[in-house]
């Protein structure tokens, strides 16, 4: 997958704190072994032939009133290697085309999930943007986007725990994975890190993380104060992994990948008590047996969350709190050959946010793999 639209001192800034815990400079090979790239290979193919098999006769997958799917699964298929101008993902894109609504966003007319289906959409254009032909509809879902954003122009101010997060759309109040989503789509429509949005979305992915600090002083911040991050603070917060009898909101897996990686998106540095926090979580829950504190639920958008995340912070070899180093590329490819179906699709017999769909599973687990070329 192309690397992220970072600036270089945003990267740079992070090697110190990466030297502790990954390994780097090494050759392709010791990195991912032939073996692995061979296998890397073929179980890609194998998921890309499952999804140009499932694809419906009007161009979609699973059904038209959610269009997020699709959107994830071209964006897979383009991350694959399959090209726009393949049959199939020129399809894919025609239909998703028709969803472009008249106030830029790019959503089921119906949908009450306008930020996530718009910023799903926005990846699968870009990626297949490389004549500049969607230039114009990725620029208007930006400005959609922007006027979904919780701020201001909801009359809140910054102190309020909305502030500067992004829900599924609509009224819904803010979450992570909506904000994560939210600073990717905007990074892919070319915002910097020092964009007023995504700024403002750091207020709000700071207030997600389990660290009492300047940048968290909401009443969840001390009670468990692990460094991880969980879902919303807002409305009266809420943890897909549960509460402490205190009520602390439970730290897990993949909403701490999500949240780390908004971070480096919007400039955090690795000197920053937030980044330090959530690297040691990490470290202590580093598995990919499981979504850390969610067992087998949202196992997919995991695996997926977590490659992005490593990728981004350009980590090849990671040492979890045992001081054990972990090739993960190598890891999650191992896993996920593991889990894939005859068929070459992927599932999650956990039924929650549709992972028992195949056309989804496959879609994460396929984004999850296109981030397993060794680092370069």
């Amino acid at each position: 997958m192309p690397a992220f639209n970072l600036n270089l001192r945003a990267i740079s800034c992070w090697i110190p704190l990466l030297m502790a815990c990954v390994v780097t400079g090494q050759a392709a090979e010791s990195l991912l072994p032939a073996a692995r790239q061979q296998e890397l290979k073929k179980i890609q193919k194998q998921g890309v032939n499952f999804l140009k098999n499932s694809q419906l006769e009007d161009g979609l997958w699973t059904t038209e009133t959610v269009p997020g799917i699709s959107a994830l699964v071209t964006t897979a298929l383009l991350e694959s290697g399959v090209p726009a101008s393949d049959p199939v993902v020129a399809k894919a894109l025609k239909r998703l085309e028709g969803y472009v609504q008249k106030d830029g966003g790019i959503y089921y007319e119906k949908s009450n999930h306008r930020n996530y289906e718009t910023c799903i959409s926005i990846m699968a254009f870009h990626a297949a943007n490389k004549d500049g032909r969607y230039d114009s509809t990725i620029k208007n879902a930006e400005k959609f986007l922007r006027g979904l954003q919780w701020d201001e122009g909801e009359g809140i101010e910054s102190s309020d725990t909305a502030y500067g997060g992004a829900g599924y759309g609509g009224h819904s109040r803010p979450d992570l994975s909506n904000t994560q989503f939210l600073i990717e789509a905007l990074n892919k429509a070319g915002a910097k890190a020092d964009d007023p949005a995504i700024q403002k979305a750091l207020i709000f992915v700071s207030r997600t993380q389990n660290l009492e600090s300047e940048f968290n002083t909401t009443p969840f911040a001390s009670k468990i104060d692990d460094g991880g991050f969980y879902y919303t603070p807002a409305a009266g917060g809420t943890s897909q992994a549960g509460k402490t009898p205190d009520g602390g909101l439970r730290s897990y897996g993949s909403m701490t990948y999500a949240g780390l990686k908004s971070m480096i998106y919007a400039g955090v540095n690795e000197d920053d008590k937030r980044v330090k926090a959530a690297n040691e979580w990490i470290r202590r829950h580093y598995t990919l047996k499981e979504n850390p504190g969610m067992d087998q639920m949202g196992l997919f958008y995991y695996f997926h969350t977590f490659a992005k995340a490593l990728d981004t912070m350009k980590v090849d070899q990671f040492k979890d709190a045992e001081g054990t180093q972990h090739n993960w590329r190598a890891e999650l490819i191992e896993q996920l050959a593991s889990l894939q179906q005859e068929n070459g699709s992927w599932s999650n017999k956990q039924k929650r946010w549709y992972e028992s769909d195949p056309n989804l599973a496959t879609a994460y687990a396929l984004l999850a793999l296109s981030y397993c070329q060794p680092a370069k």
